[in-house]
């Protein structure tokens, strides 16, 4: 099983961070949280990274729906969506997303089922609506 759905993008860094928010929004996804390891690892380890930002991203309709079947199951929320530049080439960005069904893969709760398989649509759909702008 893969660990994450993926696209790349032509773009600049910024683009693919400012596009990737809209498109999560236009699925129901809000972002609680960011963390910018480049300026991270710069500051606390002095250490060079390419751009790389985490979002934590979340449907609290499909969280909710999760929790409710699995008190616990908050450890393994498909949250995370990385934007990161490829350090190999310039002005493509790679942008994942935590793959839903590792939720049910994981736990084994069949009832997890239903909730990972709306996740992978609305990721899928936010992922491929930055390949088609």
């Amino acid at each position: 099983m893969q660990l994450a759905l993926t696209t790349t993008l032509n773009t600049t860094f910024d683009d693919a961070v400012e596009r990737t928010r809209k498109a999560l929004s236009e699925q129901g996804f809000g972002i609680l949280t960011e963390i910018d390891m480049k300026s991270t690892l710069k500051a606390k380890l002095d250490e060079d990274l390419e751009d790389y930002l985490i979002l934590g991203a979340c449907n609290p309709t499909l969280a909710h729906r999760a929790v409710g079947v699995m008190r616990g199951i908050g450890l393994l929320l498909p949250c995370n969506v990385v934007v990161r530049a490829d350090p190999s080439a310039e002005n493509t960005v790679i942008v994942d997303a935590m793959n839903p069904a590792l939720m049910v893969q994981v736990t084994g709760e069949p009832r997890l089922q239903s909730v990972a398989d709306e996740a992978t649509t609305r990721l899928q759909a936010a992922l491929d609506s930055l390949t088609a702008q």
